[in-house]
């Protein structure tokens, strides 16, 4: 289809203005203040709207295969549409890991039949793999993920050596999740000691704590400077931890993180309503930290944006505490409450896009998208700033079912999402336009 957007406020670039923007073959024809109608065009007014770019979330679980009663490539998928992330990078720790060539590329397949959104598979790393870790194309794989803290099955790599080897071998970026798990096992062992089995959510910060995180944020960093890695640190939970990142330019970078909406949103003040529906590995923590972590955002220590988005059926967290799973669904949010972040003065709009959009390809070099450039695969969000709607269970598109966000008023809606093209979601309905594309990378 050939579309024309008129009069639309670009965001892009560190710069705001209106313009048409030209849509044909699945790509951005022309950026231009007037674009001549064309017979075959569909013109969508684009007044009052904010334009852009598809976000792009390098740290989802869509949960297949294998644990598919949480959710799955279709559903989370649709669901990060209608929220405006038009490509996401989905986490190994699935039922069978995506431990092998093999098991990865099955995901691909997979994802090439039911996923709505552009898409691309971590590698997944365990303590014995290593020989299957080094046939990864860097080409069109994102990258190579390491569970430096607590996961599902056989990915808990925590032994010297491997850690040794995968960083000094492994010439893509490494993602890692970093706490130490000792340290939270001592933790949790005290606290129940003290306080008994009965124990509630409010004890999340407290046993998986800084300390957990910053042992293990700093030794990936130590191990990184070491052999030379490009390393990816991800959802950074705490204030200690920043002072291991450098506000520089992004260009210069060996090492980088990322910040999650529940950590920029939620403190642990919220764990007394939100219990564990606000559960998360690493733990929301404390005012304090989520207002570090929000000008790290700024500052350009935190180098992107992302969701960890991690659904769990309603069953699994109306469990006790100890027994709940850690993570919970965000894709459909994240943008949204970015907005609603930028209303209250916390970031700008360009800040959004730039961790979002631009750095997110550029970190990863992903090839032709990110921008809202001529030539570039036309992914693209349209954004009403003026239509306030409430979240619940009744325009959820997660297969879970629920939201950390149940209850919250947000002041702007995703009106239109573009994929490659295709209008993929449109005043509030998804439309089954055919699956997305696998990322490529230019490396």
């Amino acid at each position: 289809m050939t579309y024309i957007l008129r009069n639309a406020l670009l965001v892009n670039e560190g710069k705001r203005f209106h313009s048409d923007v030209l849509i044909k073959r699945g790509r951005i024809e022309k950026i231009a203040p007037a674009i001549q109608s064309l017979t075959a065009a569909i013109e969508i007014d684009a007044e009052n709207r904010l334009l852009l770019p598809g976000l792009i979330d390098d740290q989802v679980h869509f949960r297949e295969p294998g644990l598919t009663q949480k959710g799955n490539l279709f559903t989370e998928s649709r669901a990060a549409v209608a929220g405006g992330i038009t490509s996401y990078m989905e986490m190994p720790n699935t039922v069978p890991g995506a431990l092998t060539q093999t098991l990865l590329e099955q995901k691909y397949q997979r994802a090439s039949q039911v996923s709505l959104g552009n898409y691309s598979f971590y590698m997944g790393t365990s303590n014995d793999n290593l020989e299957e870790i080094l046939k990864t194309d860097k080409k069109n794989v994102c990258g190579v993920k390491i569970f430096m803290g607590s996961s599902t099955g056989n990915m808990l790599v925590d032994q010297p050596g491997t850690l040794e080897n995968v960083f000094s071998k492994v010439d893509m970026l490494i993602a890692t999740h970093c706490e130490v798990d000792g340290i939270i096992k001592a933790n949790l062992g005290k606290i129940k000691a003290e306080f008994g089995e009965d124990l509630t959510a409010e004890f999340h910060p407290k046993i998986r704590n800084t300390e957990a995180c910053y042992a293990s944020s700093s030794m990936a960093v130590a191990l990184a400077k070491k052999y030379g890695t490009r390393l990816h640190i991800l959802h950074i939970s705490t204030a200690k931890e920043l002072e291991l990142f450098e506000p520089i330019p992004l260009a210069k970078k060996r090492i980088t993180a990322e910040a999650c909406i529940h950590h920029l949103w939620f403190t642990a003040e919220d764990y007394a309503e939100k219990g564990n529906w606000i559960k998360w590995n690493p733990s929301v923590k404390y005012k304090e930290d989520r207002d570090a972590i929000r000008q790290a955002v700024i500052d350009g220590r935190i180098d992107v944006l992302a969701t960890d988005h991690a659904p769990h059926t309603i069953d699994e967290k109306s469990q006790s505490y100890l027994n709940a799973p850690s993570g919970g669904p965000l894709v459909q949010h994240a943008l949204v409450a970015l907005l609603e972040l930028e209303k209250q003065g916390v970031f700008d709009l360009e800040t959004i896009v730039q961790k979002y959009c631009h750095n997110v390809a550029e970190l990863f070099q992903v090839k032709e998208r990110g921008y809202i450039r001529e030539g570039y695969w036309a992914d693209l969000v349209l954004v009403n700033c003026q239509s306030p709607w409430l979240v619940n269970k009744n325009n959820l598109l997660y297969k879970c079912g629920w939201s950390p966000f149940d209850g919250q008023t947000f002041s702007t809606a995703v009106d239109k999402t573009f994929v490659n093209g295709q209008l993929a979601y449109s005043n509030g309905k998804i439309l089954e336009v055919g699956p997305g594309m696998r990322l490529e990378f230019n490396r």
